[in-house]
């Protein structure tokens, strides 16, 4: 226990560590204990906000919902971009070249930029068309379009903060990335009510949008003026085609492979409005956000291997790449079984501090025991695929994603649904299913070690 409590404060605290040498437990502890901090306040206020927007009534969770259900294809081009920066940098550290990792960070952040403003013109212009398409009813559309046009025109906010999170644990600097989205996060919490009180549902949108504004600043100040390994330099935003395409060439596939995922879960989430109508919407969006804040664990591990991956095989050890990997898919395994045994245990207490409508609350708590039984084989799939990530092997993901959730979880949801008519609780039982697939591909590729050998 003492030594784990000053592993702990290392970890907190940020102290510079060589992932390369080491005992691996450790390493992997330093940088997953950060990593899950990170996205622990960010969970929070995703159910903070949840609780406050149920105040407003069903229509405007179902807003809430179907609108994140379409932005995370913003998230996916984050998330892509992220890991591309995130398998580069960590990379050149492993090789301890600080300044090309630097100019590597600098030019990830430029394309986001460039590409912000085109998702920005599409979601200004046309926010309630896509409510439309995601099957919304009409009062749905009409009070939440001005929720989806503040959240898109203002997702540059969204793209960099992960983007640059993403620099930061390439650079193993997990602790840094961990005060950024706390900061922002933090901000949310306390703005999110406030702005509902003063303007609605729209005021939601407007305090994320705050929040991370200010976590990008925050971000932007310790990257440009801080002392970390990492400190880039207006030179280093030069544009450099061939740097630029070696980011995109890792990026596209991870940013891909993220869209498959969140596509799945869109045309779920409209499979679920389609046949369960706006209380089953409703309810399910409310598991989904507790679901998001119990996943934690696995995805704090499944960064630490990214960047474990990247900088050991930048140091030119692939056995202790390889050992990191599985030593973390054990930690995720103990922790997933510790949560799912407690979210099955616990689902009817959780869901009915969000929920007071009967029918809502049944089906919430019907899809979070659902989603559960499957966070072992998720915390899995996350580990190994992340790792191929920070390997740079991003093609074999994406391959995955694909066949898993799109060629097997899409047809069996509409086989449940439709010819065994079990409604939109057989659109989300086809979750686990699909998860316990991906988890075993996925532990197939690893083991066959072509990811030991690609150049980033």
């Amino acid at each position: 226990m003492k030594n784990f409590l000053s592993v702990l404060r290392r970890s907190l605290k940020g102290e510079n560590h060589d992932y390369t040498q080491g005992a691996i437990s450790e390493a992997v502890i330093l940088l997953a204990i950060p990593m899950i901090l990170e996205l622990s306040l960010e969970s929070v206020f995703a159910v903070v906000d949840m609780f406050f927007v149920s105040r407003l009534g069903a229509n405007a969770i179902a807003t809430v919902g179907l609108t994140e259900a379409a932005i995370t294809l913003v998230y996916s081009l984050a998330i892509g971009l992220s890991a591309g920066a995130t398998a580069i940098i960590a990379r050149r550290i492993g090789e301890k070249d600080p300044a090309n990792a630097a100019h590597a960070g600098a030019q990830s952040i430029a394309l986001a930029v460039l590409l912000s403003l085109v998702i920005s013109f599409v979601g200004v212009a046309f926010a309630s068309d896509i409510l439309r398409l995601m099957g919304a009813a009409p009062e749905v559309v009409q009070d939440g379009a001005i929720f989806a046009q503040v959240l898109l025109g203002g997702n540059v906010v969204i793209l960099l903060i992960f983007i640059i999170n993403g620099i930061y644990r390439g650079a193993g600097d997990a602790a840094m990335a961990m005060r950024c989205l706390w900061l922002a996060s933090g901000i949310n919490i306390i703005l999110c009510p406030l702005f509902i009180h003063l303007f609605g549902l729209k005021g939601a949108a407007i305090a994320t949008v705050c929040g991370r504004g200010a976590g990008v600043a925050y971000q932007c100040f310790h990257l440009f003026k801080g002392s970390g390994v990492l400190k880039i330099k207006k030179s280093h935003f030069n544009w450099n085609t061939k740097l630029i395409r070696s980011i995109i060439g890792i990026s596209w596939p991870a940013t891909l492979q993220y869209i498959i995922g969140s596509g799945s879960w869109i045309i779920l989430t409209r499979l679920v409005a389609e046949t369960g109508g706006t209380a089953a919407s409703a309810g399910y969006q409310v598991a989904f956000r507790i679901f998001v804040f119990f996943i934690l664990p696995a995805w704090g591990l499944s960064n630490a291997a990214a960047t474990l991956v990247g900088q050991n095989l930048g140091a030119k050890h692939p056995a202790r790449a390889e050992q990191s990997v599985y030593t973390t898919a054990k930690f995720s395994i103990v922790a997933m079984t510790v949560v799912t045994v407690f979210l099955i245990a616990l689902s009817k207490q959780l869901v009915a501090v969000f929920v007071t409508d009967p029918v809502v609350y049944d089906y919430g708590v019907q899809a979070l025991r659902i989603i559960a039984s499957g966070f072992i084989f998720y915390g899995i799939a996350m580990v190994f695929s992340q790792a191929l990530n920070g390997a740079g092997d991003t093609k074999a993901p994406t391959r995955f994603n694909f066949l898993c959730l799109w060629v097997f979880q899409l047809p069996l949801a509409y086989f449940l649904v439709q010819d065994l008519h079990w409604g939109p609780r057989g659109a989300i039982m086809a979750v686990p299913f699909s998860q316990a697939v991906f988890a075993v591909v996925a532990w197939a590729y690893f083991r066959r070690g072509k990811w030991k050998k690609i150049e980033v």
